[in-house]
């Protein structure tokens, strides 16, 4: 059974400035630009989600290479957000990755492959239900 990941965001005086603590005890922030009325002080929730992506791809490329004794000796993930614009419909992220290693094209394909399977790309491709609940 996985583990039941939880998050406590918390927001209060300072306009647009969320607070989060984690089931681990982990603590961040999020905010938004100066010119929609936030400090600029964190990501965005935008950069938050590309951030989660980002991490998630190139750990799971680290632990595959680590595990198929591939030679990576780097990894960059760079990510966007709509970068022609909003769709009409939906969202587009653009993830570009970069390993960097003496690598074949079949080690290249695996590593791909891996990538698909990560588990924040399966989550942001697959089907995600929210529950929401106004407290009193």
């Amino acid at each position: 059974m996985s583990p039941i990941h939880a998050v406590q965001a918390v927001l209060q005086d300072t306009p647009y400035l969320v607070s989060f603590i984690d089931d681990q005890g982990h603590r961040w922030n999020a905010d938004e630009p100066e010119e929609v009325g936030g400090g600029n002080s964190a990501p965005t929730p935008e950069g938050l989600i590309l951030s989660s992506l980002g991490a998630c791809t190139a750990i799971t490329l680290k632990m595959v290479a680590t595990r198929r004794q591939l030679p990576v000796t780097g990894i960059r993930v760079e990510l966007q957000l709509n970068p022609d614009g909003k769709p009409i419909a939906g969202n587009d992220i653009v993830r570009r990755i970069q390993v960097e290693g003496d690598l074949d094209e079949e080690q290249r394909r695996q590593l791909l492959k891996a990538a698909n399977a990560c588990p924040m790309h399966k989550l942001l491709t697959g089907e995600i239900r929210i529950m929401t609940d106004l407290g009193k």
